[in-house]
């Protein structure tokens, strides 16, 4: 099985370096035409250049690939908007969209200004959400899409001193379980990356030594993968080190607890049973749970 992308074009968003960078020159390597972007700012989003997304477009091309550079914010409607005409101008389609774009603003939340949690949310939430909106007519109108995620161990399992982040990351998880549904009749696929990777984002929080063996090319396997034409929906790959993990979210099999008499003192009673993950279950769709819900509250009729 051989992974190509001839014919296909790219957008990767925050590919001036680190992760996106990797992914951007993986998919080069592979056949991808790639648009290269990066707001260029440093690790808390200040200042701007496109210095950076023009240096792996440089590289890009060196390897015999085909790439532009677009330095356009990802929060910024017509900086969208701008990325997605030079896109359609250049190649005339927009097969793959990689959401990696992102910022810190870490603080503990006693701590936190509101205006460093909003932009944190801005860039990672709405910096996902608006380049998806942007190309998702698109993806629709050729019957052909693939959308990749960043979330976060943050997001799905929490860090302290980044509420911000966690929320905006798991805020992009609960944007593609309904992605994942609406765009199954027009072949547009969407999963998510929970990367552990040593680049500027989390350079202070690791040891030096963790650089190799965190390096970003141990991780853009997975996305690779995640847009490919065989990619699944809705699924969530962590990938960092040469390690391969799937993370999702499931519901405890839960417990009857009778209405008529019901009262808070029965669910501290039952706490237990309405904990107990032994028979945890994975849904793709909100509706199943209420199925679950109306089975066990009428004894399975």
């Amino acid at each position: 099985m051989s992974i190509r992308f001839d014919g296909k074009v790219a957008i990767v968003t925050g590919a001036g370096g680190g992760l996106g960078r990797s992914h951007a020159l993986e998919l080069a390597r592979r056949g991808a035409k790639v648009v290269v972007n990066d707001l260029g700012g440093s690790r808390d989003g200040t200042g701007a250049h496109s210095e950076a997304a023009k240096a792996v477009v440089e590289e890009i091309k060196a390897l015999g690939g085909e790439a532009i550079a677009n330095g356009s914010s990802v929060t910024d409607d017509a900086g969208v908007a701008n990325m997605v005409k030079q896109t359609m101008d250049a190649y005339g389609r927009i097969d793959i969209l990689i959401n990696n774009a992102g910022i810190l603003r870490d603080k503990s939340f006693i701590k936190m200004d509101i205006a460093d949690f909003q932009l944190v949310v801005d860039v990672h939430l709405m910096g996902t959400v608006k380049p998806t909106k942007a190309v998702w007519p698109i993806m629709k109108e050729q019957g052909y899409g693939r959308i990749m995620v960043t979330t976060s161990s943050t997001g799905l399992y929490g860090n302290f001193g980044q509420t911000n982040y966690g929320a905006a990351k798991l805020g992009v998880y609960g944007f593609v379980n309904t992605l994942k549904i609406e765009g199954q009749k027009d072949n547009i696929r969407a999963n998510i990356l929970a990367p552990v990777a040593y680049t500027r984002m989390t350079s202070d929080l690791m040891p030096p030594e963790a650089e190799k063996m965190l390096s970003p090319e141990n991780v853009t396997p997975a996305v690779i993968y995640l847009v490919s034409e065989d990619a699944p929906t809705g699924v969530c790959i962590c990938a960092g080190a040469g390690v391969f993990a799937s993370a999702r979210i499931v519901e405890s099999e839960g417990v009857f607890l009778g209405g008529d008499d019901l009262t808070a003192e029965k669910v501290a009673e039952n706490i237990a049973k309405i904990t107990d993950f032994s028979n945890a279950t994975p849904f793709f769709m909100g509706g199943e749970q209420t199925g679950k819900f109306f089975k066990l509250a009428t004894g399975g009729k």
